[in-house]
């Protein structure tokens, strides 16, 4: 799968900076590991108040998010994110173990992007950072054509 995976990236994708934020550290790092051969930078919180202080010295181009973190759940750690204004452009994607529809639904209330329930098919992961990529390299060509 996740060879099929690769083969569906784009050739020479912009560097996506990708800031993952999982209190199971095995999963985090994992998750890590699968990107950063693919060329993704990333960066790797292990809890919510660590994942603000990321973003802020990281500035990623999207985040992958954990719902149940232990200090600051992913709800409010979207929610303080979107208030940031260097931050209205991240890509806030959920991977989560809650996937009732109540928790989509508040996800989506909390500025979340994308929601996907655990485990999740790596593919799914990497073509919502494609999709990222892609909206980066348009708005990267559209600032150099002005």
């Amino acid at each position: 799968r996740c060879a099929m995976a690769v083969e569906a990236l784009p050739q020479n994708p912009p560097a996506l900076r990708v800031l993952v934020v999982d209190d199971n550290q095995d999963a985090a790092d994992t998750l890590a590991l699968l990107l950063e051969p693919l060329g993704y930078e990333v960066h790797v919180a292990y809890e919510g108040l660590g994942a603000l202080r990321a973003v802020k010295s990281f500035d990623p181009d999207a985040i992958i998010l954990d719902i149940g973190l232990p200090d600051l759940d992913g709800y409010a750690v979207a929610r303080q994110i979107r208030q940031m204004p260097t931050q209205h452009r991240v890509e806030l994607i959920a991977l989560s173990g809650w996937c009732r529809e109540e928790d989509r639904l508040r996800s989506a209330h909390s500025g979340i992007d994308s929601y996907f329930a655990k485990p999740a098919d790596p593919l799914q992961i990497l073509r919502a950072l494609a999709r990222v990529a892609a909206r980066k390299n348009r708005r990267s060509r559209l600032r150099r054509s002005n």
